[in-house]
């Protein structure tokens, strides 16, 4: 699907749909005790439906209604389970090892880029734990066996994901575990969204010099729970406002542990030159992956030259990040070059143009905020990548007034 956005300035009000993050990471834990858990203010995208796929697969009880999810823990976990990932790498990494504690001899299937994305840590230390693993680069891939206890050593640079999924994981089994990190933890704003969400299950995790202490044997207890906003989605908005729009934007919680909440405050701080414009800004994105397509925008609109770095692991996301954005925005009239880990932005007014969203929902909703200040209509191709996360994202748009009209692009 292809989209036309006319450029205009947004103005409305806007419910954020519920945190991505957030919802896999209750569903899960739902899946993992006994009885039943209601979760409410839950918004369906591709991944939240990966998600629910896979644990049905292990055996939990799922009902999907409205904009509500009930579950009921798994009892009899199946023997063998397929588990269709989708293009949802949280679902991937996230159910792996959950699989590998419960015992169940698991297929994974997955598509789009999600076959080529690294499951590495946890190849070399689950054959170190009783895993037979037939893995060959790619998906389908299978593990059988069931999870031994003990030290598990991960990176800190490659993907929080990794440290999440044993989080659920190693409470499960029959010892005392431990995390051991070899770099820092990039990202950690979600492991502690997930020691978060544990606790409110009643499964504890202690944080230690080294990484993380699991005690064994622990039982996750059902309860209810509503998903706050996702700041995620939220960042598309705060960014239209600065370049513009007048959003006020609703459904956010702000006692949220979500490291995208820190987009709140790089708009809040972003100062005024002399000469009346917003000046560039420097950004580590090492914490906050996610935030990179949007501020790429927000980095055309200030002057001089903005720098976003620690964003190397944006290559290896539903599509390469950095290229794909800067690929982007470059197709507007702007001027973004990709370093070795991150992007360099200097100010340049947008004309509009043709941009290819390879196929990721984050570039395409990046392209659909950058249409606001074009000069000339924005054609979006692939727009449909956004039903991933944010189904409603163009439903949102128009009701703020934007254009966004589907059409057919002549070969």
């Amino acid at each position: 699907m292809d989209i036309k956005i006319t450029p205009s300035k947004l103005k409305g009000e806007v419910d954020i749909p519920s945190s991505k993050s957030m919802t896999h990471r209750i569903l899960i834990c739902a899946a993992l005790a006994k009885g039943r858990s209601l979760i409410t203010n839950v918004s369906f995208s591709k991944d939240i439906y990966a998600t629910v796929s896979a644990l049905k697969a292990m055996g939990a009880k799922i009902k999907t209604f409205e904009n509500s999810i009930e579950v009921y823990g798994i009892e009899d976990i199946s023997e063998k389970s397929d588990i269709d990932c989708c293009e949802s790498g949280s679902t991937l990494r996230f159910i792996i090892p959950i699989a590998c504690a419960l015992g169940t001899d698991a297929r994974f299937f997955g598509e789009g880029r999600l076959p080529e994305r690294p499951i590495t840590p946890y190849i070399r230390e689950f054959k170190k734990k009783n895993i037979d693993i037939n893995y060959s680069g790619t998906m389908p891939f299978e593990m059988k066996g069931k999870l031994s206890p003990g030290v598990f050593e991960l990176e800190g640079d490659i993907s929080s994901q990794f440290i999440t999924g044993l989080m659920f994981a190693l409470p499960l089994l029959e010892d005392d575990s431990e995390i051991v990190l070899m770099s820092r933890l990039e990202s950690k704003p979600y492991a502690d969204m997930t020691i978060k969400c544990l606790e409110s299950f009643g499964v504890n995790i202690t944080e230690t010099d080294k990484g993380y202490f699991i005690k064994g044997r622990q039982s996750y207890t059902a309860r209810d729970m509503s998903v706050e906003g996702d700041y995620s989605q939220a960042a598309f908005f705060y960014t239209a406002n600065k370049l513009g729009s007048d959003i006020k934007i609703n459904n956010l919680n702000e006692k949220s542990f979500q490291g995208d909440k820190k987009i709140v405050e790089i708009t809040e701080n972003l100062c005024y030159n002399n000469s009346g414009s917003l000046s560039g800004f420097e950004v580590d994105a090492s914490d906050i992956p996610d935030l990179v397509p949007i501020l790429a925008v927000l980095g055309t609109y200030c002057g001089g030259r903005s720098v976003i770095y620690g964003a190397k692991r944006l290559r290896i996301k539903e599509s390469d990040r950095l290229k794909a954005i800067s690929d982007a925005l470059n197709s507007l009239g702007g001027d973004v070059r990709v370093t070795e880990d991150g992007l360099e932005i200097y100010h340049k007014k947008l004309s509009g143009g043709i941009v290819d969203s390879a196929g990721d929902h984050r570039i395409a909703m990046s392209a659909a905020i950058a249409a606001t200040i074009c000069e000339h209509e924005v054609i979006i191709k692939g727009a449909e990548s956004v039903e991933k996360s944010y189904p409603g994202f163009y439903e949102d748009y128009r009701k703020l007034g934007g254009t966004a009209d589907v059409i057919t692009l002549e070969q």
